[in-house]
């Protein structure tokens, strides 16, 4: 019983300190301030000197990042573990906020305006699929704002619609937690599901397929080909033959940008740290 008593006020420690020293995150919404009607409409992503840092007493884990990301563009991102991959999404959804230097999203400094009006028109798929407690409508659209056919469209495209439509209450039909009474590979395509139906014209996909065999990952990677088609999409890779077909590659190394080119490119050029990583990859695979 003391031994209990003890953890409990542990936990009571644990949450005072988060009230009393954890920095808040920036204004949901800024005053004075609104971002142009239907914005973002093209999906050009500009980092400018962009330096991050986790903490006020840690080290820089971005260092000055100058790269242009075009609309509509497939980006695959590549490096070894601590690149600087994941840092790079944290730095667009400003989980983090920047060092120095600035990002911009069709010309509109992400700084400017308040979290909300900047996240909701982000998508993300994570590499664990993330499943809540309730009905599958929920975990699709939780906020209620699309309707049953723009749902089972979404469903339609990512293969999803028939193992939905075999369960007795169909959309209403429970989800346990962690979406246990699923597959990895079906989570990851709800997911996706999901991100498609918020039609956002940016999307970022943390190693999707990082967890999932072969045969799963081709059906995933063909899916979100063709349901992004259109969108600016920035795929960090676990797999790196996966992202062969992407429009250009970017190679992190220790939080700066080694290469940034089309694939094709990258694979012929003399001495190319992404042809070596391929290579690598192939002969792990043969």
């Amino acid at each position: 019983m003391g031994s209990e008593t003890e953890a409990y006020f542990t936990a009571i420690e644990r949450m005072l300190q988060y009230m009393k020293m954890c920095v808040s995150e920036a204004p949901l919404h800024v005053e004075g301030t609104s971002c142009p009607q239907g914005w973002p409409q093209h999906g050009e992503i500009m980092f400018q000197d962009y330096q991050m840092k986790y903490r006020d007493n840690t080290s820089i884990v971005l260092h000055g990042i100058n790269l242009t990301i075009h609309g509509h563009e497939v980006v695959g991102i590549v490096g070894r573990t601590g690149s600087g991959k994941s840092s790079l999404g944290m730095a667009l959804f400003r989980l983090v906020e920047p060092a120095a230097g600035r990002i911009l999203i069709d010309g509109v400094d992400i700084c400017s305006i308040g979290l909300e009006d900047l996240r909701s028109k982000l998508s993300v798929i994570p590499q664990d699929p993330v499943l809540l407690s309730g009905t599958i409508r929920f975990n699709l659209d939780p906020f209620d704002c699309y309707t049953d056919e723009q749902i089972w469209d979404v469903l339609e495209r990512t293969f999803l619609a028939k193992t939905i439509s075999r369960l007795p209450s169909r959309l209403q039909a429970e989800v346990v937690e962690n979406g246990e009474n699923f597959s990895v590979g079906q989570r990851q395509l709800l997911c996706i599901a999901r991100a498609l139906l918020h039609n956002s014209k940016i999307v970022l996909i943390d190693e999707a397929t990082a967890s999932i065999d072969v045969e799963t990952d081709g059906l995933i990677q063909g899916t979100i080909r063709e349901a992004f088609r259109g969108c600016t999409v920035l795929i960090i890779a676990h797999r790196i033959t996966t992202i062969l077909n992407c429009d250009r590659i970017l190679v992190m190394d220790n939080g700066k940008v080694l290469e940034f080119d089309r694939p094709e490119v990258l694979q012929k050029q003399p001495g190319s740290v992404f042809a070596a990583l391929l290579a690598r990859a192939r002969s792990s695979l043969s």
